[in-house]
């Protein structure tokens, strides 16, 4: 058993955390996100709902332990803080998703691109042109370095 215990804890070790958020844990990042360093009870009056101390205790706990929040303790209460900003979680939620479609079989990858391409195109024509030069230059840039 405690093999068992020991090898489960070695294996979450090295994955990286999701970068997945419930609606709650969302509405709590947004704040944090907002307002910055926040105890539970600054966190509570700026939700779209009433809710219990400690279901947004326990959430903003669950966030901490996610390593999403950085906290320490101020008298008897924890502050939270997010360790990271909105622009870094949408880049690295971003990254994940495409990561995860490159990685695929070749139809995935190819579909990806398509549905990009398309979604672009369909609801922002001059960021396909921008997405054209970023091509361009990202080429250039391998070049250079020697990739092809």
């Amino acid at each position: 058993m405690i093999r068992f215990l020991k090898n489960r804890i070695a294996r979450g070790a090295n994955r990286s955390p999701s970068l997945a958020l419930g609606v709650l844990e969302f509405e709590l990042m947004e704040i944090l996100w907002s307002h910055g360093e926040s105890s539970v009870r600054d966190v509570i009056p700026e939700l779209s709902r009433p809710l219990a101390y400690t279901t947004v205790m326990t959430t903003l706990d669950r966030l901490f332990k996610k390593e999403f929040l950085d906290r320490h303790k101020s008298d008897r209460a924890f502050v939270y803080s997010p360790s990271l900003s909105r622009q870094q979680w949408e880049r690295r939620r971003a990254g994940n998703l495409v990561a995860g479609f490159l990685s695929g079989p070749h139809p995935s990858r190819e579909l990806l691109l398509s549905c990009l391409l398309d979604a672009v195109a369909e609801h922002d024509a001059k960021l396909l042109d921008t997405l054209e030069k970023r091509i361009r230059s990202r080429r250039k840039e391998l070049s250079r370095q020697g990739q092809p």
